[in-house]
């Protein structure tokens, strides 16, 4: 006998109007789609509590992304959440991505100087060849999970190759980020906080001996990130243009992090929506010079990272409404790529679309630091799979991730053919 079929979740507007992030039925995290195009129909500037709203049309979401009164400074939010003074607090609010200037200026300027094109394009030998060992290696494994044994062992030796972490040192990494990340849940449990302040503390210790190896032994800055980090600008003398010691640690975390998270999931999902629409991975097997408008489709049509925040310094009007001073906005990243006023048929997987400009990466001065990174790997990953094993499938239920902020899969089985 099957198990009863899940009812339909009620998407009217009245049912709509209670929804929150915090609390979203597990239909949500199943397939959020269905309730962003609701909520874009009936409540695109959608109040989730008090000051709290949510975005869904696409319009919105890139106009916060450009406002200057849109913040991403966290320390207000992070405080009560997290708790002031604690590794997660310090971690949060010292990070690239939840800064502003001139901090966040200061520190992307770095990271652009040490993964500029030409850094890039040193990568892809390495990235190649790490991918061609990974599928060699599941080649002979008895029951390959796409995710632990591909997907997420990519960006963690990218990411470990670019700050030179020792090969030996690396077995912690991914659990450390996936705790880290997971404490910004919209409602995390104690014991979620408990494994992020304590992933925080140990990678920390972890890299205050890997700077002090590196300052005794400077690596080359056109190559290894953490040296550059250390040292700062070219010329780097000049006040303002070195890290401190807290700002450089959690800095290296936040590029694991962000590089781990972002690519384990482009390429899990993007293997799920192709081998769930057969005819698009057929096309890919068929046509490789697709690969990279792929990616990008990829990216718009199951988005790596859902949601993102902003704070209003200063009002904001959006459409008919105006957002107070001190108010935090959610932007529904996932429901703005599937915004039919902004992509044809937003739901059907077209590997070919032209135009295809995603929020995948965000938009403005806080786009993705290391988005060329994550297409590379994700380029490379989803060719090198096409190529060797044209005949992949799916071997099983995939586990579905069950954060609503990051959208991916926890285990994905597969069969090779």
């Amino acid at each position: 006998m099957h198990p009863p079929a899940e009812p339909s979740p009620d998407l009217s507007a009245e049912a709509l109007a209670r929804f929150s992030l915090a609390s979203a039925p597990p239909a949500f995290i199943d397939d959020p789609y269905p309730f962003y195009d609701a909520l874009r129909r009936h409540h695109p500037v959608h109040a989730m509590a008090p000051g709290q709203w949510l975005l869904t049309r696409y319009a919105d979401v890139a106009a916060v992304y450009r406002a200057p009164q849109a913040s991403s400074d966290k320390r207000r939010e992070f405080g009560p959440k997290f708790g002031p003074g604690t590794p997660l607090f310090e971690h949060h609010t010292t990070s690239l991505v939840f800064n502003d200037a001139p901090l966040h200026t200061r520190v992307r300027r770095l990271l652009l100087g040490a993964l500029n094109q030409r850094a890039i394009t040193r990568m892809e030998a390495g990235v190649a060849a790490l991918v061609e060992r990974l599928l060699d290696r599941i080649a002979d494994a008895p029951a390959p999970d796409l995710i632990a044994h591909f997907a997420a062992e990519i960006p963690v030796e990218v990411i470990g190759n670019l700050l030179d972490v020792p090969a030996a040192e690396r077995a912690p990494l991914r659990a450390w980020s996936l705790a880290i990340l997971s404490a910004l849940e919209p409602a995390p449990s104690a014991e979620v906080l408990a494994r992020g302040h304590a992933a925080v503390r140990d990678f920390c210790d972890q890299l205050r001996t890997l700077v002090a190896q590196r300052r005794a032994h400077p690596g080359d800055p056109e190559a290894d990130v953490l040296t550059r980090l250390i040292q700062g600008e070219a010329g780097g003398g000049q006040s303002g243009e070195r890290l401190s010691e807290t700002e450089l640690l959690h800095n290296c975390i936040f590029l694991l992090n962000a590089g781990h998270e972002t690519t384990t999931n482009l390429i899990g999902n993007g293997v799920h929506a192709l081998l769930t629409q057969r005819a698009a991975w057929d096309r890919l097997v068929a046509e490789p010079a697709l690969i990279n408008s792929a990616v990008e489709e990829l990216l718009r049509f199951e988005s790596p990272l859902q949601l993102n925040n902003r704070q209003l310094s200063a009002p904001l009007r959006l459409g008919d409404r105006e957002l107070p001073a001190g108010d935090f906005i959610t932007l529904g990243v996932g429901a703005a790529n599937h915004d039919p006023a902004q992509f044809a048929d937003p739901g059907v997987l077209d590997l070919a679309r032209k135009p295809n400009a995603h929020l995948a990466f965000g938009h403005g001065a806080h786009a993705c630091a290391g988005l060329n990174v994550a297409r590379l790997e994700a380029r490379i990953a989803l060719g090198a799979l096409a190529r060797r094993y044209p005949r992949l499938d799916l071997a099983g239920a995939p586990v579905r991730d069950r954060r609503v902020r990051f959208r991916g899969f926890s285990a994905l089985p597969v069969r090779l053919g």
